[in-house]
């Protein structure tokens, strides 16, 4: 996973950059930076979108299907760089590219379709967890029920066949219950 830098970081790279006391791999060492190729898409984007493309995201953007796949087409055809390509579109993080390839590469157009990770929950969704279905389309409620109802199936089951190995040693055993029972039904 990359690691993550501040975006006043950013912009203080870049600006001791265009300074030009120091290149790209000198700053990347004096600043812990994992790889010259960081600093140096940072000055790239600096220069054609100002410090708007240093910055974080504050909303993840989604982008078409078919923006991706035309992004991915223009690469292939013309060979430039992630970073040639994400300026040719107006995108402020060349690396998303590379995992757009790798998701088409692995299940084609159809897999650039489906959101990246879980969808968040909504407030009302959170509120109303007991009623959320499941894949069954169960509500929390039924799926109880229906585990209790089940538990004593199990719990019956368990019994018939205690009686069906040896009758007379579980009437023997559960007699007393039996008659204490039906005593007070008696009554």
């Amino acid at each position: 996973m990359s690691k993550k830098y501040s975006d006043s970081l950013k912009l203080k790279v870049v600006k001791e950059y265009q300074e030009g006391y120091l290149g790209i791999r000198p700053l990347a060492k004096k600043y812990g930076i994992t790889s010259k190729s960081v600093v140096g898409r940072w000055v790239r984007l600096y220069e054609e979108f100002g410090e708007k493309g240093l910055m974080k995201k504050s909303h993840k953007e989604t982008y078409t299907v078919q923006f991706k796949l035309d992004v991915l087409s223009f690469m292939e055809r013309t060979g430039s760089s992630e970073m040639e390509t994400a300026l040719q579109f107006g995108l402020t993080n060349p690396p998303i590219i590379s995992s757009w390839k790798k998701i088409f590469l692995d299940g084609g157009a159809e897999a650039l379709s489906k959101p990246k990770g879980r969808p968040p929950m909504s407030d009302k969704a959170k509120n109303n967890r007991k009623k959320h279905t499941d894949v069954t389309g169960m509500t929390h409620e039924q799926l109880e029920r229906e585990n209790e109802l089940l538990r004593l199936e199990v719990e019956y089951l368990k019994k018939l066949r205690a009686f069906q190995m040896d009758p007379e040693g579980y009437l023997e055993k559960h007699k007393q219950r039996y008659h204490s029972n039906s005593k007070k039904n008696s009554n």
